[in-house]
C-alpha cells in the first residue's frame, strides 16, 4: 500500500465514501494537465469541478477526459504561459 492508498483510504473512511470509488489516475492526470496547461491552481479547483459533476451522476472517466481535453486545447495565450497565471 503507498501513501496515497492510505490517504484516500482514511480520507473515504472521514467522510463516508467508498475508496473503490475512487479513479485517483484520472483524477491525478487531470490535476496535471490543467497545472501544466492552463495554471496551477486550477489544478485543484478542476478537480473539485470532477467532483460535482461525478457527485451529479457524471462517468468519472468520461468527465475526468473531457476536462483533460479541454486542458489540452486551452490556448497557450490564456494559460500557463501569461505572466499573471499565479494569481
Amino acid at each position: 500500500m503507498t501513501v496515497m492508498d492510505d490517504w484516500v483510504t482514511a480520507a473515504c473512511a472521514e467522510l463516508g465514501l467508498d475508496p473503490g470509488q475512487v479513479p485517483v489516475p484520472a483524477v491525478l492526470g487531470l490535476a496535471k494537465d490543467v497545472a501544466h496547461q492552463v495554471l496551477r491552481p486550477g489544478a485543484p479547483v478542476s478537480a473539485y469541478l470532477l467532483g460535482l459533476a461525478v457527485g451529479r451522476g457524471a462517468d468519472p472517466a468520461d468527465a475526468a477526459e473531457r476536462l483533460r481535453a479541454l486542458a489540452a486545447g486551452w490556448p497557450v495565450e490564456l494559460g500557463a504561459d501569461r505572466a499573471d497565471a499565479s494569481s
